[in-house]
């Protein structure tokens, strides 16, 4: 039976990089037929590097929380004349699933997702990737930028260099910390037993930041009450999933998944 009639696809970023990470995306569905859209946070509307040159004066980004992100994205979706299927990657991911539990979205997929509160991310690999962006004891008002080698490890790790230094470029820029501890306040808060709209939670073998092993834990939070919810890990991701050769396999798995419901 199918569940899923919405024509409309709204991507929402991650943490770290800008939205144009989604354009070849956005592209790809629009030639399947949908209509797409992949909004900026607030304060992020810019390339990378000019959200870059905003360092140190961009205030109003470093005091932004993941709820208002969250609204932001939630008010764009009521606006639209159907529930659209969400799709988001990383932090983006983890919204993704905020929204699909506020029964805003027709289907989400989360690619990679931080997890929601109530799932402890205990792997290392997260911990190394992604600490420095919680800021601890320091303020709040200056936002943070990942370093090139920090980077390398929690997105683009068995690229070739000269891959890593253009990824790094054209996508990283200044993130707000507020937003980064959001993910460990009841901000991040999802009700695991409430019926849901069609969920798919996918992974990468590689991705060190965002593990799979942490994901299959997200997946298997949700209580089994009758909503379409499935699990895919793809062999050879890592967290720039998004931009890899083979990112348009995992749009096309993604496309024939809503087909198939």
């Amino acid at each position: 039976m199918k569940t899923i009639n919405s024509k409309t696809v709204v991507f929402v970023t991650g943490a770290f990089v800008t939205h144009s990470g989604w354009d070849e995306w956005q592209k790809y569905f629009q030639s399947k037929g949908y209509k797409t859209m992949a909004p900026p946070w607030p304060y992020k509307n810019g390339t990378a590097a000019e959200l870059r040159k905003r360092q140190p004066n961009d205030t109003d980004l470093a005091l932004l929380t993941l709820s208002q992100v969250v609204d932001s994205y939630a008010n764009i979706i009521k606006g639209l004349p159907e529930k659209p299927i969400v799709i988001g990657h990383s932090l983006g991911g983890l919204m993704t699933q905020i929204i699909v539990n506020r029964d805003l979205a027709a289907a989400g997929v989360a690619i990679h997702p931080v997890p929601p509160l109530g799932v402890f991310p205990y792997e290392f690999s997260f911990l190394k990737g992604g600490w420095k962006s919680l800021g601890l004891f320091t303020s709040t008002k200056k936002t943070y930028l990942m370093s090139f080698k920090d980077w390398q490890y929690a997105f683009v790790n068995g690229m070739s260099l000269e891959d890593q230094r253009a990824a790094y470029e054209n996508n990283t820029i200044p993130e707000s910390k507020t937003v980064a501890r959001g993910g460990l306040s009841s901000a991040a808060k999802v009700d695991f037993s409430k019926p849901h709209a069609p969920l798919l939670i996918t992974s990468g073998s590689e991705d060190n930041i965002i593990p799979a092993h942490l994901n299959i834990r997200n997946f298997k939070k949700y209580k089994q009450n009758g909503s379409v919810l499935e699990y895919k890990e793809f062999p050879r991701r890592n967290h720039f999933v998004l931009g890899q050769p083979t990112w348009k396999e995992d749009a096309d798995y993604i496309l024939n998944w809503i087909a198939s419901h």
